[in-house]
């Protein structure tokens, strides 16, 4: 996609976050998996775990993710218990058994939904499965409409290692007409709650381009992630994936888009760059910066770009086994029933070939800035430069990235529209398909 001449934020998925595209995972290939999770592993490779809580208080308006609003305790204790039969699983397969994790991730939906009970639960049921007590890093999503003090001292106490808070914006205007659950009020009390109790790492999130979003109110929002002084700070640039709430009321309704253009976006990420390094921060990636590059690292993100082992544990979840994509049932009563009847609730899978792992992680680690040829040259046996030469000249040639023989480093241009450039790199067959 040149964002350059398609300016508008219409419907479809943006951001690239696996190669082949979703929509070439099928049904068909789950056996593949099942294979794959019955054999001896290769055990050098890191192995992670994914934990995905559906739950929230409301769905946003820009929402894409499996979630469900308002559940009640018993549906949250059915699920957690279908958790722990699926973790007792899967801690007895081949590929699992017996191997430790490097790092485990609660995404969502919304984990912080969870009430300290809850999540003392959810630790003493399935940790005695899959332990993350040894984890280089575990991250958990929080809401900051569903904390309060007790629940962020549980967070410290089950073994959370990095808080990834989603603000989104400090307007509560936009909070309002985006769907947000939450108002700054409550982010300020959350913030503190957090600083008191104190993690290794504290992550905001800030999105680019919500509906309403203005010169003025964006850099507002900046200004005061800044003075929060987080340990990293990831800015998302809205898009519109076909199954938004705002998607469907603009397929629905024949009305054009609410979103800012993509130049528009553009330009306030690179502003909040500006801003942002000023004040001491270093850019991470292309939609990161961090406080201290030398000890700031997002372990979860570094092993999903370089094709490692993660375990998809709950409803929608996706994982990674010894090279095979794959991905849980996306409905939350088919998800229940399955597991309940003690089959693991695997939906679809891929197997890529050789050279589109090699894709894969060229593009996903493009996505951070800097790309070294020597890595790739041991674990692939190819010299990027060579495989890549027609996408690396076109991309050099339009002011997209350099490069040499050691290494690919996108410019800031590049780096601010990185997603847009990584479909040149798939193989033609995949480059017009859906996304999703």
């Amino acid at each position: 996609m040149d964002l350059e001449a398609t300016g508008t934020t219409e419907i479809g998925s943006y951001f690239i976050s696996n190669y082949p595209p979703f929509s070439q995972w099928k049904q068909e290939y789950v056996t593949r998996i099942h294979e794959v999770l019955h054999q001896s592993p290769d055990a050098s490779i890191p192995m992670g775990l994914y934990i995905h809580i559906p739950f929230c208080r409301k769905r946003c308006k820009f929402c894409y993710f499996r979630v469900y609003e308002k559940q009640n305790a018993k549906t949250i204790e059915r699920y957690v218990q279908a958790l722990q039969k699926e973790f007792e699983m899967l801690s007895q397969v081949e590929a699992i058994k017996g191997r430790t994790l490097d790092f485990t991730y609660f995404g969502g939906g919304t984990p912080s939904y969870l009430s300290s009970k809850q999540l003392l639960s959810v630790r003493d049921r399935l940790s005695s499965l899959l332990s993350w007590e040894t984890a280089k890093e575990v991250t958990f999503e929080c809401e900051p409409g569903t904390l309060n003090e007790e629940k962020v001292k549980t967070l410290k106490e089950i073994g959370i290692t990095r808080i990834s808070l989603g603000v989104e914006s400090f307007n509560d205007t936009l909070l309002e007409a985006n769907g947000r659950a939450h108002l700054t009020p409550e982010v300020y009390k959350a913030y503190d709650w957090i600083q008191a109790v104190g993690f290794p790492q504290v992550n905001i999130d800030l999105i680019a381009g919500m509906m309403g979003e203005t010169d003025e109110n964006w850099s507002e929002s900046v200004e005061k992630a800044a003075e929060f002084a987080p340990d990293n700070i990831t800015i998302y640039q809205m898009e519109l994936p076909h199954n938004t709430i705002i998607s469907k009321e603009m397929k629905e309704m024949g009305i054009t888009s609410p979103i800012a253009d993509w130049t528009t976006k553009r330009r306030w990420m690179n502003e909040a760059i500006e801003t942002l390094q000023a004040k001491g921060y270093h850019l991470a990636s292309g939609n990161e910066l961090v406080k201290n590059p030398e000890t700031d690292r997002f372990v979860y993100r570094d092993n999903l770009f370089r094709g490692n082992d993660i375990i998809a544990t709950g409803v929608s979840s996706f994982g990674h086994m010894q090279g095979v994509h794959y991905q849980n049932l996306d409905r939350l009563e088919d998800y229940l029933e399955t597991v309940e009847k003690g089959d693991l609730p695997i939906n679809r899978a891929l197997e890529p070939s050789e050279h589109q792992r090699l894709i894969r992680e060229f593009i996903l680690q493009l996505k951070e800035g800097r790309v070294l040829t020597q890595p790739f040259q041991e674990k692939f046996d190819v010299n990027i430069i060579d495989e890549f030469s027609e996408a690396l000249e076109n991309q050099r040639n339009a002011g997209y990235l350099t490069y040499d023989d050691s290494q690919v480093q996108l410019t800031r241009k590049g780096m601010l529209q990185a997603d847009s450039l990584l479909t040149e790199y798939f193989e033609p067959e995949h480059r017009m398909v859906r996304y999703t």
